[in-house]
């Protein structure tokens, strides 16, 4: 998981192994490492890469992507919680008029997401997806 989480925030962030590198005062061999699950850091450098990515020490190390959708660690405050049904009367306990301004029927999917500064966001799934997919293309784009 740590280096699949490393390799996910640093292509994220636009920086290459050596970019990674030097910051941590390390060599473009041992981020390759990291990421192929060779070896992995010390602590105090894991710390670090957490700082530089904004990311909890814990998500560094122990985020799954594939339990979050293909997404990576999110920023630390920052939380998706999962996807929710909404059922017959709507038991969320989304207003009426909420429903109807977004559109959200009894059996449809939703994303909960989090900030612990700002509340908590809900969104339907399938507009978070195309949603997810458009910023992957974009990041992928950029990273070619």
């Amino acid at each position: 998981m740590f280096g699949e989480n490393l390799y996910q925030l640093r292509k994220l962030n636009r920086m290459t192994q050596e970019d990674l590198a030097d910051k941590l005062g390390v060599s473009r061999q041992a981020v390759a490492k990291w990421e192929s699950g060779e070896s992995l850091p010390d602590i105090e450098k894991s710390i670090v890469i957490a700082e530089i990515f904004g990311v909890s020490l814990d998500d560094l190390v122990n985020f799954n992507s594939d339990d979050n959708m293909g997404l990576p660690p999110a920023p630390k405050g920052k939380h998706i919680f999962g996807v929710v049904k909404v059922g017959e009367r709507g038991q969320i306990v989304i207003p009426g008029k909420a429903r109807k301004v977004f559109g959200i029927n009894p059996g449809d999917s939703l994303v909960v997401l989090g900030d612990e500064s700002q509340g908590i966001a809900i969104i339907k799934a399938a507009d978070f997806i195309n949603l997810a997919d458009v910023v992957k293309k974009i990041v992928n784009s950029h990273n070619n």
